[in-house]
């Protein structure tokens, strides 16, 4: 497991820690809560990490593990509440680990995203933190999602076949009835698959409702919370318009969504993806969308992208890109920093690989970040999409 970025505050301790050892019950206060959804609390210098757990509580929790700088610790009891606390919603909270803010109210959940991102852009990318704008909230914090992924395994103790979710903690299936935060048609989809269940174990399944007016290959990727998803576009329609733009490339662009949804914005746009059925479906919802004043390649981003800029006047056009977690590779940011378009949005689901590549790319003073707007995609848990605007330095 990765070491954990540790905030700020828990940071800053300056009382030696009592020695810990896995096992141990200990008392402590949460007064933080970190990116990746665990409650941060302190026993002098030492961070310990407290899943569950909301700012302002006292908890009892059980030591499972001590490293130099930080500790692990599983929720025994709560001592003292927050006031924020809710009753989780779904059965299986705390086991299957899909979900990590269920005890947490929405509004809370909303706010503290705000802060983690905010943090994360001053630790990690060196960028002032009121760049971040509030979180714009989702209107359904529950049966939002519209795919998930469900997988069968042989349960030998039980000798029966469990289906579900993969646990995080571990290589087991958790056995599932329903999904509180998929949409309910995706819950009588599951319903009837467990109904009519895979021969084995070790087989994946993906449920998932189709887009209305989106062709959307199987395997290839669509933005999973259609509640939230006109307030990303907007954000990004905002910000394409603010700078000015005649010209949009979208790269990493799937089946075309925001290629073919911002087409009005601009006199041309062209889509670039690897994804070689996305981008046959991408074409056929360019068509029937109406969006004629564009085009779409298939290929690596990364080969691309430096011929596609060629053609267009750089200081009239917009790099949208929507990369996968990991984010950019190296030679696009180098390639966007040499070629200096008008601007570059991007979009990404981890505020983390995003900050460490808008530091990059606007090293020097190159380009600016001028705002950074979250999305609350994920309700429930951890995640969180942004749309950020950078735009040439003048």
């Amino acid at each position: 497991m990765n070491e954990p970025i540790v905030p700020p505050a828990a940071a800053a301790a300056s009382t030696p820690a009592p020695t810990l050892l896995a096992g141990e019950r200990i008392t402590l206060d949460i007064h933080d809560l970190a990116f990746g959804g665990e409650g941060v609390g302190r026993l002098g210098d030492l961070v310990v990490f407290v899943p569950y757990t909301c700012p302002g509580e006292r908890v009892e929790a059980k030591v499972v593990s001590v490293q130099k700088r930080f500790a692990r610790a599983l929720l025994a009891r709560v001592v003292r509440a927050a006031p924020e606390r809710v009753d989780p919603r779904c059965t299986y909270y705390g086991e299957c680990g899909g979900c990590q803010y269920q005890h947490l109210a929405y509004d809370a959940q909303v706010r503290w995203k705000h802060k983690q991102v905010s943090d994360l852009f001053e630790r990690i990318g060196g960028f002032q933190g009121s760049v971040v704008r509030p979180v714009l909230p989702c209107p359904a914090p529950y049966h939002y999602r519209n795919r998930i992924l469900v997988r069968s395994q042989w349960n030998r103790p039980a000798r029966k076949l469990d289906l579900g979710y993969m646990r995080d903690d571990c290589g087991l299936v958790c056995d599932i009835e329903r999904c509180e935060i998929a949409e309910p048609a995706l819950n009588e989809a599951l319903e009837a698959w467990r109904r009519n269940p895979p021969p084995k174990g070790g087989l994946k399944t993906t449920l998932r409702i189709a887009a209305e007016g989106w062709e959307i290959p199987e395997h290839s990727f669509f933005q999973n919370n259609f509640h939230a998803l006109p307030a990303l576009l907007d954000a990004t329609r905002g910000f394409l318009s603010e700078a000015g733009s005649r010209h949009l490339v979208d790269a990493y662009c799937g089946v075309g969504y925001f290629g073919i949804e911002l087409a009005e914005a601009v006199e041309s746009f062209v889509g670039i993806e690897l994804d070689a059925p996305a981008i046959r479906a991408a074409r056929r919802n360019a068509e029937a969308h109406g969006a004629r004043n564009g085009e779409f390649v298939s290929g690596d981003t990364e080969r691309l992208l430096p011929g596609v800029l060629e053609r267009l006047d750089a200081a009239l056009t917009t790099v949208l890109v929507d990369p996968p977690r990991v984010g950019c590779r190296p030679p696009v940011l180098d390639l966007l920093r040499s070629v200096r378009p008008r601007q570059v949005l991007y979009v990404s689901c981890h505020p983390a690989t995003l900050a460490r590549d808008l530091k990059i790319l606007c090293a020097d003073g190159r380009f600016v970040l001028n705002a950074v707007q979250p999305v609350d995609m994920f309700p429930q848990t951890q995640h969180v999409e942004c749309v950020a605007d950078v735009r040439l330095a003048t």
